[in-house]
């Protein structure tokens, strides 16, 4: 029992990696776009990427079921393509999640960059910059509290899925069956100590986390 119960916190943990540091990729470059962006599109995008807010997360998980199912054409060119199934498996997970997640990235990010003072990047391209040069040197190292928040919100959000993981992932000991979803098993088997176990970790975990977030933020405002 000790064992999958490491196991499990250890999958977890995983996921919640993985999908942080795509995130990171993914989401600051869509984040730096919308701050950008002057398109009468924007509302619309900012709607679509915010909708993982408001959505139940079954809702969503079941459209990633179907859409990536080996039965339906997205699913069937995935495997025969790339060999790649997203169905109840860990890869499956990250993706759900890279998409359940995705507003908790963007959001702090983009209000970060909209933030800015406009000179800055301004006096970045009169030096002869690049676009890329002043993102990376300028901007990014000046929104660095909205930037970590987006990080420990994607990273944290993620060790607490349940319906995303649910329907995409099922519940496979090892490869899909993290602490969330361990939890609701517990309860139902009325095992509630290793419920309990399983809770007080998360518990542990999310306030420590939060902790050190608002802890690291004061000081970067107060030397900033």
């Amino acid at each position: 029992m000790a064992a999958a119960f490491w196991q499990t916190l250890w999958l977890t943990f995983q996921l919640a990696a993985a999908t942080t540091v795509l995130l990171i990729f993914i989401g600051i470059p869509i984040a730096y776009l919308l701050s950008q962006s002057q398109s009468r599109w924007k509302p619309f995008l900012e709607a679509l990427i915010s909708m993982p807010l408001v959505l139940p997360p079954t809702v969503l998980g079941f459209y990633l079921l179907l859409a990536f199912s080996p039965e339906r054409q997205l699913g069937a060119w995935l495997e025969h393509t790339f060999g790649l199934r997203l169905v109840f498996t860990f890869a499956g997970l990250v993706v759900g999640s890279i998409f359940y997640s995705l507003p908790f990235m963007v959001q702090p990010v983009q209000s970060g960059f909209e933030n800015l003072p406009r000179n800055l990047a301004e006096a970045s391209y009169t030096l002869g910059k690049s676009r890329l040069q002043t993102l990376l040197r300028v901007q990014l190292p000046n929104i660095k509290p909205p930037l970590l928040t987006g990080i420990v919100l994607a990273f944290a959000h993620t060790v607490g899925e349940f319906g995303v993981i649910l329907m995409i992932g099922g519940n496979i000991p090892g490869q899909t069956r993290v602490a969330s979803i361990a939890i609701y098993d517990e309860v139902e088997a009325l095992n509630y100590g290793m419920a309990n176990q399983y809770a007080l970790v998360l518990v542990a975990f999310a306030f420590t986390i939060l902790a050190l977030v608002y802890s690291i933020n004061r000081r970067l405002l107060r030397t900033g």
